[in-house]
């Protein structure tokens, strides 16, 4: 059991940090959390032309105020409890079990309640809400890993305002972009259509008449197929592929292409 001396020893301590955290919360105005908006902590009405990294890191530093505002809050509630125990006479010893608290341990933590055995009875559990939503990159907001799927998601909405600017620049790239409207994840991705050819192939509204309009994206295809020494960017076509449905099966069949 802990003597009188000791007890009022602890109970100076708690109430000298309690004092300091209700002065610390005073100092820093609350870490900032009275503000509505982040940008109102750098005295900007709006955060509309920011750069989307400037934004990031006034991101960043909200969501520290709001850790360290919870870790102050939940530290003061254990300082608290810690005085309510003593004043009932019940420092000392775990809520849980009841066995007596090492001294050691409470001169290295003078606010807990609880042995070593059910120090985890106030630790964090679970995990964040928004962690079910949000999960890399886009959570259940990605539609692209469902089948036949062409919906707006997340994924698209990204690549829409990156194409407005990011953090990243040439230098973080492994292979520089030519542009800087594609300095992000499948920057390079088609917009509009899925194959190449498609910028230059058209048909009619009931798929007849195919038609070969030359363009700039055409000659770009044909140079690069060129420079591939390939036939498509399939690869090369057998030759019975090349006009594979004029032919009855048994004929085609008969022939031993490789």
């Amino acid at each position: 059991m802990l003597s009188p001396e000791q007890l009022t020893n602890f109970k100076s301590l708690l109430t000298q940090n309690k004092e300091q955290l209700e002065t610390r919360f005073q100092k820093n105005d609350q870490l900032g959390l009275d503000w509505r908006f982040p940008q109102e902590s750098l005295g900007e009405l709006s955060g509309y032309d920011n750069h989307p990294g400037d934004q990031g890191t006034e991101l960043f530093e909200r969501e520290k105020d709001i850790a360290l505002n919870e870790h102050y809050k939940l530290e003061y509630a254990h300082i608290e409890n810690a005085l309510k125990a003593i004043e009932d006479g019940t420092y000392g010893t775990c809520k849980v079990c009841g066995e007596e608290i090492p001294l050691e341990r409470l001169e290295a933590i003078p606010n807990t309640t609880y042995c070593i055995n059910h120090a985890d009875q106030y630790a964090a559990v679970g995990r964040p809400l928004e962690e079910g939503v949000l999960m890399p990159p886009f959570g259940k907001f990605d539609m692209d890993g469902k089948d036949e799927n062409v919906a707006y998601d997340a994924e698209d909405a990204w690549q829409d305002t990156a194409e407005h600017g990011t953090s990243n620049s040439p230098s973080d790239f492994f292979r520089p972009k030519n542009l800087y409207g594609d300095m992000y994840e499948e920057g390079e991705e088609q917009v509009g259509y899925v194959e190449a050819y498609e910028n230059f192939i058209g048909n009619d509204m009931y798929g007849n008449n195919i038609t070969v309009y030359p363009n700039e994206r055409h000659e770009e295809y044909e140079d690069l197929l060129d420079e591939e020494g390939i036939m498509t960017s399939f690869g090369d076509l057998h030759p019975y592929e090349l006009d594979p449905y004029v032919e009855e099966d048994e004929k085609r069949t008969q022939r031993d292409w490789p």
